[in-house]
């Protein structure tokens, strides 16, 4: 694991803050608000969050602020909808708070609809039980909080978002949503830099990666593979400055990684990212961007499909140019195997929370060994491999985490320390309610120790280390800095706990993850068959248990593998990469959820339970168009099982996309013959 400088994203060079809300602010009861709302007959107004200038800040961003700055609710300002399920995507654009890092991680969140739907709540609304109150939930420090607030935005004269908006006008969920944020942060102008991993762990709680681009090693692209196909999210910085490049980036600033893509040009591969700016427009203009001229060295399918000739600030570039021109690759793990091999088995997790106290356990970087360095909380950490038992000596994949607490509620008031952690080996027993003396650590050279310490809210990495004891060490930087921190140890099995506390052993739980299984054997049969064809994909599918779908497990036919291999084969080869069955795989377990829940566990679907599912899964389809879907690919008794489903899916997705690359005003498209021809024939 490597650890880097922080991340600051915004226009003007800062240092680095804690930007979080006390841990002990009090939380508002949602349900009773919304109640007695409905009941008065009014609408929620938040005394703890108003909407006044001390919401915005004191700062800087008081100067940005348009005059005759305005409160509006939504309803106010359009016929609206507090989320669309069509709008999934890249619907957000910045405002004047200088958030990217922000914005890049919930359009990374907007990747993952079940995550996204824990944070934001989907089920409220503008309309059924409306009462101007809303609640977000982020994981806050080893919890999962709520923030109520009120759909008060600030808004300039012409009544437009100042802020985060959408470019759907009557979508609102990302403003309420960053001003949940701002809430718990303090204020908006403490959204003004910040880093990307930060508001990663605070959308999922999972454990942030950082790999400096400059000295990524040439697995880079096995990492984004990994990455993309496990469940992660993944943002991005360019070098530190402050303008917009003659290519199109911007200095300082934070993306999202909303894809990657392996094309055949002139019969070599080359390997694609593609990324998206918060702004919402200004893109990169190099090779592969939408002008340039090497989408003609694609098939015709294959250049429909991926590009997209429009300023959303969306993008295509090489690998190599995304090496040179980024500093920063940000994953967060939502389970800790990314890079482990172990894959389909447990892992397990142990939180402990602990402070750095002056004068007493706040002792310092090792330097300062033979003074206080000894004095800093101790943690002991046992670690085995489950399935070999404690006298195996095969390595284990441990991933240990450090998070600072915020130590005032306003950023400005007290920055974050410069942290980290040491490791030692324990070769013998250990009184666990005796702190080791400075002796040990005189006599003993730590396994692991900081490069350096950062001003970071989390530092992490990941270890592999042979079975037995081990002593964690976290510290900051200068002896004496008052603090509290988190630290968590995720391992296949282990037993940790801190020296001298009265809580005594904490053993670790389990980390439930359903997809790991199934991602193994989808992994070891791409292992042996790195490109499969129709046959190989029709034994993959029907191998695979739908547990959604009960009994009624469904069978594919070759011939709907041959229609599905055809939709997604892009390059024309008669064959599938792990990469492309990423992409049907996470369209198969979208599709098997609605059809499950419209289809009651008959195994079929009806004209009236299609229209439903499709709307639910995000596509609008008129009345006409569901009815010859159904007689296209129903049975006689007008009845579509989960294959045809699943095949109707795919094919409408992918003429959407088809339609969004092509359109120039959103309405209609243009095709030469050739090009007609090719898109009737592939549908």
């Amino acid at each position: 694991m490597s650890l880097w400088p922080p991340f600051r994203c915004g226009w003007k060079l800062a240092p680095r803050y804690s930007r979080r809300a006390s841990p002990q602010q009090p939380q508002q009861d949602f349900e009773a608000l919304l109640a007695e709302c409905l009941r008065n007959g009014c609408l929620f107004e938040d005394t703890s969050f108003s909407a006044t200038l001390s919401s915005i800040g004191s700062g800087s961003l008081l100067q940005k602020l348009p005059p005759r700055l305005q409160w509006k609710r939504p309803p106010e300002l359009h016929s609206n909808s507090f989320y669309f399920a069509k709008a999934k995507r890249l619907d957000l654009c910045q405002g004047i708070v200088g958030d990217c890092w922000f914005l890049a991680a919930l359009q990374a969140l907007t990747l993952h609809q079940d995550i996204l739907s824990r944070v934001v709540p989907l089920n409220q609304s503008f309309t059924e039980k409306y009462a101007g109150i809303f609640r977000f939930w982020f994981w806050h420090y080893g919890n999962w909080v709520p923030v109520v607030i009120d759909d008060r935005l600030p808004v300039n004269e012409a009544g437009q978002l100042v802020f985060v908006s959408s470019t759907y006008k009557n979508l609102f969920w990302g403003a309420l949503l960053e001003k949940a944020y701002a809430k718990l942060s303090g204020s908006y102008e403490d959204l003004q830099s910040g880093q990307v991993s930060e508001a990663l762990v605070d959308f999922t709680g999972g454990v942030t990666m950082t790999i400096n681009l400059a000295e990524a090693h040439g697995n880079l692209w096995d990492i984004l593979i990994k990455a993309t196909y496990n469940r992660t999210l993944i943002g991005c910085q360019t070098h530190s400055g402050e303008k917009i490049l003659e290519n199109g980036l911007v200095e300082g600033h934070a993306y999202t990684l909303t894809g990657i893509r392996k094309v055949t040009c002139k019969h070599r591969p080359e390997y694609l990212v593609k990324l998206w700016n918060p702004w919402g427009k200004v893109e990169w203009k190099g090779d592969w961007s939408d002008s340039s001229s090497k989408w003609e060295l694609l098939s015709p399918k294959e250049k429909i499909l991926l590009l997209r000739k429009d300023n959303d600030g969306e993008f295509w570039m090489m690998l190599q140019d995304f090496k040179t021109h980024f500093m920063l690759l940000v994953i967060c793990k939502l389970t800790p195997g990314l890079l482990s091999q172990e894959a389909a088995q447990k892992w397990t997790y142990t939180m402990r929370e602990g402070r750095w106290e002056k004068r007493s356990t706040a002792g310092g970087q090792r330097q300062l060994l033979q003074d206080t360095f000894w004095k800093n909380p101790q943690f002991l950490l046992s670690v085995w491999r489950p399935e070999e038992g404690r006298r195996s000596l095969r390595p284990c994949s441990v991933l240990v985490s450090l998070l600072q607490k915020p130590r005032h509620r306003c950023h400005k008031q007290k920055p974050l320390l410069a942290i980290g952690f040491y490791l030692y080996r324990m070769n013998k027993y250990h009184d666990d309610q005796r702190r080791l003396p400075p002796e040990f650590f005189q006599r003993n050279t730590p396994l692991s120790q900081p490069d350096r310490f950062l001003e970071e809210k989390e530092v992490s990495q990941e270890l592999c280390l042979e079975p037995g004891t081990y002593l964690i060490v976290p510290c900051t930087l200068e002896a004496h800095q008052k603090s509290e921190f988190i630290l968590r140890v995720f391992s296949r099995k282990h037993i940790f706990y801190e020296i001298g506390s009265n809580s005594g052993v904490v053993f670790s739980k389990e980390i439930e993850d359903q997809n790991e299984r199934q991602n193994e054997f989808f992994t070891k049969f791409f292992e042996k068959y790195p490109e499969i064809n129709a046959v190989q994909l029709q034994n993959l599918l029907n191998q695979t248990t739908w547990s959604s779908l009960g009994s009624r497990q469904p069978f594919f036919s070759l011939e709907a593998c041959q229609g599905i291999l055809a939709l997604l084969d892009l390059n024309a080869s008669g064959t599938m990469s792990i990469q492309e069955f990423r992409d049907l795989w996470k369209q198969l377990k979208l599709s098997q959820k609605v059809f499950h829940k419209q289809g009651h566990g008959s195994g079929y679907l009806n004209w009236e339970q299609l229209h439903a599912a499709v709307r639910e899964a995000g596509i609008m389809l008129s009345d006409d168009v569901c009815q010859l879907m159904l007689i296209r690919y129903g049975g006689p008794r007008l009845q579509m099982d989960f294959v045809s489903f699943v095949h109707l899916m795919l094919r409408v997705e992918n003429m959407e996309d088809v339609f969004q690359n092509l359109t120039q005003d959103g309405k209609g498209i243009y095709l030469q013959k050739p090009e007609w021809m090719m898109m009737a024939l592939y549908s």
